[in-house]
């Protein structure tokens, strides 16, 4: 019972941690929206870093495995991922101008495909379907019309907004994860049994008779009956 006890304890303690984790995402979340430029070339640096030391990982695992037969698209692929991230890093500006450019034709393409395929099939999802390709149609074209000015918000933006859900996902989790382990914790806890009454003295001393109750006399609307009679 006590480690049961600790172990639940540490849990809680553990998803305070994660709320606390949420709670300084959706804090960075909220910055980045304020400022949206900071917020991009952040990002991009973030994303410059992780294909630089995903690239070294991967050229590390590559040269451990050099017997194998996919040694030498381990090692090309590594060294892609460790030249883009030299690239986004010296340039992230530049970076950030090309990725907005593509996130904005990615718009388009869907957007498209879905208001296309939404005429053409009109299935049970129809309005939606047409909804959100007319949404992507709208937000590509945008995108594009105020390119390259857009890629110093539309990245921040979106890596803004991922932090910000991502942070509630993991208040919400920490916060009921709590609230979870105090129910099963006293749930878990033994009920102490009440005592019994203890008798009360009678007036000199004596204990008190214990009252019994009344039993109900079934018979006596026979008896005044049969006295009527």
């Amino acid at each position: 019972m006590v480690r049961e006890t600790r172990e639940s304890k540490k849990l809680s303690r553990n998803f305070g941690w994660l709320a606390f984790l949420g709670i300084l995402l959706v804090i960075g979340g909220l910055v980045g929206l304020v400022y949206t430029g900071f917020a991009t070339l952040t990002s991009m640096v973030l994303f410059g870093w992780l294909l630089l030391v995903g690239g070294l990982v991967g050229l590390l695992q590559s040269v451990q495995s050099r017997g194998s037969n996919f040694f030498w698209l381990g090692v090309v692929v590594a060294a892609l991922n460790i030249a883009a991230g030299v690239v986004v890093i010296r340039h992230p500006v530049v970076t950030a101008e090309a990725l907005t450019m593509f996130a904005a034709l990615l718009f388009l393409t869907g957007g498209l495909f879905r208001v296309v395929g939404s005429l053409v099939v009109r299935g049970p999802q129809f309005g939606w379907t047409l909804v959100q390709g007319a949404f992507g149609l709208l937000l590509g074209i945008l995108v594009l019309f105020d390119w390259p000015h857009s890629s110093l918000y539309v990245l921040g933006t979106f890596f803004s907004l991922a932090l910000l859900f991502d942070g509630l996902g993991l208040v919400a989790i920490g916060i009921g994860g709590r609230r979870v382990m105090t129910m099963v914790s006293e749930a878990m806890e033994p009920e102490t049994p009440d005592a019994p009454e203890e008798p009360r003295p009678g007036p000199a001393g004596q204990e008190a008779p214990v009252q019994t109750p009344e039993r109900a006399d079934f018979h006596k609307p026979q008896d005044q009956n049969r006295s009527e009679n």
